[in-house]
């Protein structure tokens, strides 16, 4: 089996209920640029840790389970491998699942460079909810759903897409 046929991991959490809405299947990306001071999982900052996993086997296993409602993209960064998590995303949208993801970049930057980064057109547009922005230390907040802190937005991506800048989830 090729590399490409593998997007590299640090973790997998099977049923979580705390990244995103409903019991999700979480897949933490290995590798991000970040570096936001107070992060919670600095141990997938590094592009070459974590572990090789079989995007086709993952896949298998999320379609299999009962118990998922949705699944979440969460790092790390997952837009450092935007062409992985797009493919995987465009698979598990055919089982019905909704998908989060969560990037320390801005919906704005996203869609300035969408074309010139490698996956990031597809990832958007097989995706439902985006949590952006880098995790500031300083606006920590404990008492907001699915965010670390206040600066994060959580985005209605094709709702957006289609207004063409961001458009929050309705609650």
């Amino acid at each position: 089996m090729e590399s490409s046929d593998f997007v590299r991991l640090s973790g997998i959490a099977y049923e979580s209920l705390v990244n995103g809405p409903g019991i999700r299947r979480v897949l933490f990306a290995q590798g991000c640029k970040h570096n936001c001071k107070g992060c919670f999982n600095q141990d997938t900052h590094s592009l070459e840790g974590g572990e090789l996993v079989d995007m086709d086997k993952i896949i298998c296993d999320i379609k299999k389970s009962f118990i998922i409602n949705g699944v979440t993209f969460s790092g790390g960064d997952p837009l450092e491998q935007a062409d992985k998590f797009s493919y995987i995303a465009k698979e598990v949208k055919k089982a019905g699942l909704n998908i989060w993801t969560y990037t320390g970049y801005t919906f704005e930057y996203i869609l300035e460079h969408k074309d010139e980064k490698k996956g990031w057109k597809e990832l958007l547009n097989n995706i439902d909810v985006l949590v952006d922005g880098k995790f500031d230390e300083g606006k920590k907040d404990d008492t907001i759903r699915f965010r670390g802190s206040a600066n994060q937005r959580i985005i209605d991506v094709q709702k957006s897409l289609i207004a063409g800048k961001a458009v929050g989830v309705e609650s």
